[in-house]
């Protein structure tokens, strides 16, 4: 099975940026992508973006041109980058790896256990 941890999280003023990092080990049979989800408080969980192992990535349309989500072959990570962060992007911070095609990323069962990315106004 596949292991996910987050980190990056923190405190940063809006307009700032963080850069989260998914660490990812194991068997990654059955997944080709690895999502970042953000949940915030009384709210549900929601898709950012994807990066899928042949180098594609989608992004929750809101997010565009803010968000970045690559790879870091030499670490094993997927990495989201995170620019002019608002308040509203407060939340946790989420990875899984799941399968995308067609368009639609279908989640797995395996998270990570979360980073808590806090902004200040």
């Amino acid at each position: 099975q596949v292991q996910l941890v987050e980190s990056g999280g923190g405190l940063v003023q809006a307009g700032g940026s963080l850069r989260l990092s998914c660490a990812v080990s194991g068997s990654t049979r059955g997944v080709n992508a690895i999502g970042w989800y953000r949940q915030a408080p009384g709210k549900q969980r929601e898709l950012v973006a994807v990066f899928r192992s042949d180098g594609a990535t989608t992004y929750t349309d809101p997010l565009k041109g803010r968000f970045f989500i690559s790879e870091d072959n030499a670490e094993n990570t997927v990495n989201l980058q995170m620019n002019s962060l608002k308040p509203e992007d407060t939340a946790v911070y989420y990875c899984n790896a799941g399968y995308h095609t067609n368009g639609t990323y279908t989640p797995s069962a395996y998270w990570g256990q979360g980073t808590q990315v806090t902004v200040s106004s």
